[in-house]
């Protein structure tokens, strides 16, 4: 069975960090292009950064640009995302998917995406 796992999460301050990973279960990810999303509570789900297969490409959304660094290892066939200089607006479950369509598409577009992960809450707060 195809499955992702996210871990990770928890609760920081302002201005702290936290990394993230998404870890394939049954299968390789080596081939594949995976996103990080989130949803805040009341909110849509949002595309947050997307690593092509090779890891040469990446994306991120301007919210969080220059602060979070999405990587892989494939050899761990594991996909990461740090996160630095949190802040309160953060908050939110994380997920990870693998881009199974999208040509011509945003990198964010979710309906791009399969295997969704269970989440992971991420909470900035003092």
């Amino acid at each position: 069975q195809l499955q992702l796992v996210e871990s990770g999460g928890g609760l920081v301050q302002p201005g702290g960090s936290l990394r993230l990973s998404c870890a394939a279960s049954g299968f390789t990810l080596d081939y594949d292009a995976i996103g990080w999303f989130r949803q805040a509570p009341g909110k849509e789900r949002e595309g947050v950064s997307y690593i092509s297969s090779t890891g040469g490409g990446t994306n991120y959304a301007d919210s969080v640009k220059g602060r979070f660094t999405i990587s892989r290892d494939n050899a761990k066939n594991t996909v990461y995302l740090q996160m630095n200089s949190l802040k309160p607006e953060d908050t939110a479950v994380y997920y990870c998917a693998i881009r199974t369509h999208g040509y011509g598409t945003s990198w964010s577009y979710i309906k791009d995406y399969d295997y969704w992960g269970q989440g992971t809450q991420v909470t900035v707060s003092s």
